[in-house]
């Protein structure tokens, strides 16, 4: 492994972080700190810590000896020094000399000894570094130490590895008791340059900065250079299908089987990332996948983010996809079955209260073609999938110099369901969109913009379709919640197929359709030329049925339901002069949503139609307004704010009624009307 050390990088972050108050302790701590988390290798998303001793001020003036520790949440590839916050040093130390300490008193020791209150819980490692004596302690989880430690006898290879260099500490939960146990072993033999934590990672520090960054380069580069000496052959490969189904074929079955039923009809959706590589494909491919990926976690950390480990399914048959929706769901129910014994089998052991985790797997690997990994939200499935290619390099070469032979699952328990870990789980609430894909036509115009910024506050990923593929891009910036905008001509069946193709492509499949897109064409009908209706009727109806079709697609493939909606105004219920080029085909448009409410509504998919009128946009512009108003002989004020309410309905008014529907489990076959009332356009 590179040793990323540069004097000059170093010493400017301690200049600049100088000039904001920051002492040269916490600049190059807040350095190294960030050249290790940088590296998937050695840490992953928030795992890892480090930490340094030093000297801190509190706000009445008072310097204490304190210890700057990552603190809980921060990642270390982008840390700050907020991120390490300071404990003091006295209070820390002296809970050596006690016997026992419970998880929620050593939290609560650490925080009330912060000098800022406001800081984020110290890491739960925080008693070890402080214990140890050194200055700069740093610990990560390299995939290389974890192909040494991931053995079944893993003691005396440590020991051929590293000789008497690093000290041994067997494996114990993070917290006092290891803290404890790791000290002693370093008081045994003060020489050693770092720890070795069986089935869990390492720990090395020094009298700077540097000497400790150094020292963890060096111990995982033996590690490497160990596993690439001493590795032994791939494993024999799988027989695969003669013709693979491509990952677009099977994202949408794999996604509806891990969704988490709440019963008549109603899903916790996830998220799906899709991941592959040729390393990836290469280990996947092995006769023996499924049984490597039942042994479990690589370290205890990862429980976190997949659980007790990867699902394995068969490779998919592009001939027998039909076959392939009960072949996944099969493996899932086995997967969920193991996994509510083992809680039940663990739970049991004591009296402590626990609620079990969703029991879904957080990472499929499929052979042939790659792995999924699953979250409620992308960043969580991007997570998962990040934390399995980590996975599998840890198992890669714990297989190459022996057995990968991780963490019992009976002691991964107490980490999983570690009462701080729930405590956090539990104040996490989800939006009531969050898991949700909403794909939205004319999604830059100002309702689909408004629509698409509303579902993804409400925690939605929103697909965005525009035929100008830069105002997609712009509008799916300002939704957020890595939202994606797309250009497309939704006329045209093949960009529509596209579009949600590249929705299954980053998310996995889609969950709601606002069917928005359309445009005006003005004259009197009798008047008016078939090339003109023609081409209203693409874009005002057909285009709508296109969209439904593939969502539908999608959503009957995925198994969890669904929701249709439709933008077809008040043109479809009460038409105006010289306005039938939209108004026909917006018509058709309303008896369409019904007649998939019709014909879909048995597979929980709904379907409904928002009425609206009036709503400033690219559709009704200034010249447009002034037109209309100029037909019925109004003020363009009067004609924006001629309803029973007297005021003017805007894009925002619109994006709540969809929102509205989305969330009304209960309806389907509804006409919502947005208009601030208009008795003729009203439905009996």
């Amino acid at each position: 492994m590179k040793n990323l050390w540069n004097d000059a990088d170093a010493e400017k972050m301690v200049a600049d972080y100088a000039k904001k108050g920051v002492g040269r302790d916490l600049a190059l701590r807040v350095y190294t700190t960030r050249l290790l988390g940088g590296e998937p290798r050695l840490v992953l998303h928030g795992g890892g810590n480090t930490s340094c001793k030093t000297k801190a001020t509190d706000l009445v003036g008072d310097e204490w000896d304190v210890l700057c520790v990552k603190g809980s949440g921060w990642d270390m590839a982008v840390i700050e020094p907020q991120g390490l916050p300071a404990v003091k040093m006295g209070a820390l130390l002296k809970a050596r000399s006690l016997d026992k300490l419970s998880d929620e008193d050593m939290v609560a020791l650490q925080r009330s000894n912060l000098i800022d209150p406001a800081s984020p819980n110290p890491s739960v490692e925080t008693l070890l570094h402080a214990f140890l004596p050194h200055k700069f302690v740093d610990h990560t989880h390299s995939t290389a130490i974890l192909a040494i430690v991931d053995q079944e006898d893993s003691k005396p290879l440590i020991k051929t590895v590293f000789g008497d260099r690093l000290g041994y500490v067997p494996y114990i939960k993070p917290g006092f008791d290891l803290a404890k146990v790791a000290v002693e072993v370093f008081d045994a033999d003060p020489s050693v340059e770092g720890l070795i934590l069986d089935k869990h990672g390492i720990f090395t520090f020094g009298d700077d900065a540097k000497q400790a960054y150094d020292r963890m380069i060096h111990y995982v580069t033996m590690a490497e250079d160990f596993v690439a000496k001493n590795g032994k052959p791939h494993t024999a490969k799988a027989a695969l299908p003669a013709k693979l189904a491509k990952p677009s074929d099977i994202a949408p079955t794999l996604r509806g089987a891990v969704a988490v039923s709440r019963g008549e009809g109603r899903f916790d959706r996830m998220i799906s990332d899709f991941r592959t590589s040729d390393a990836i494909v290469d280990f996947i491919n092995s006769t023996k996948i499924a049984e490597l990926a039942g042994r479990g976690v690589s370290t205890p950390d990862l429980s976190i983010r997949i659980k007790t480990g990867p699902m394995a399914v068969p490779a998919p048959d592009a001939d027998k996809l039909g076959d392939y929706k009960a072949v996944v769901r099969g493996h899932v129910e086995a997967f969920v079955k193991d996994y509510t014994a083992y809680f039940e089998t663990n739970d049991a052991l004591d009296d402590v209260k626990r609620t079990m985790l969703d029991p879904m797997p957080r990472l499929t690997l499929v052979p042939g073609l790659g792995m999924f990994g699953h979250g409620r939200t992308l960043k969580d499935a991007k997570i998962a999938s990040d934390v399995g290619e980590m996975w599998i390099e840890a198992v890669r070469g714990a297989e190459a110099i022996g057995k990968f032979h991780p963490l019992s699952k009976a002691d991964l328990f107490p980490l999983e369901y570690w009462s701080l870990e729930q405590a956090k789980l539990a104040s996490n609430k989800p939006k009531p969109l969050t898991g949700q894909v909403v794909l939205v036509t004319g999604g830059a115009g100002a309702i689909g913009a408004a629509t698409a910024k509303l579902f993804a506050a409400n925690g939605a990923h929103a697909v965005i379709v525009d035929l100008d593929p830069a105002k997609a891009a712009d509008a799916a910036k300002a939704a957020g919640n890595n939202s994606i905008g797309i250009g497309a001509d939704i006329t045209k069946p093949a960009e529509m197929r596209a579009a949600f193709d590249k929705a299954v492509a980053v998310y996995g499949g889609v969950d709601i359709l606002v069917s928005n897109a359309g445009a005006a064409w003005e004259g009197r009908i009798g008047e008016l030329d078939d090339a003109t209706l023609r081409k209203s009727f693409e874009l005002n109806f057909f285009a709508h049925q296109s969209a439904a079709q593939n969502a539908v697609r999608i959503m009957l493939e995925q198994g969890t339901g669904g929701v249709l909606l439709f933008n077809t105004s008040k043109q479809a219920i009460n038409p105006g002069p010289k306005f039938g080029a939209y108004g026909i085909p917006k018509a058709a448009t309303l008896f369409l949503s019904r007649q998939y409410a019709l014909d879909y509504g048995a597979y929980g998919i709904r379907s409904n139609a928002v009425n609206a009128d009036r709503i400033r946009s690219g559709l009704l512009t200034d010249a447009m307004i002034a037109s209309r108003s100029g037909a019925r002989g109004v003020s363009e004020k009067e004609y924006m704010s001629g309803n029973l309410l007297g005021q003017e309905v805007t894009a925002d008014d619109v994006a709540q009624a969809f929102l509205h529907q989305a969330l009304a489990e209960r309806t389907t076959a509804d006409v919502t009307t947005v208009d601030g009332g208009n008795i003729a356009a009203a439905l009996r």
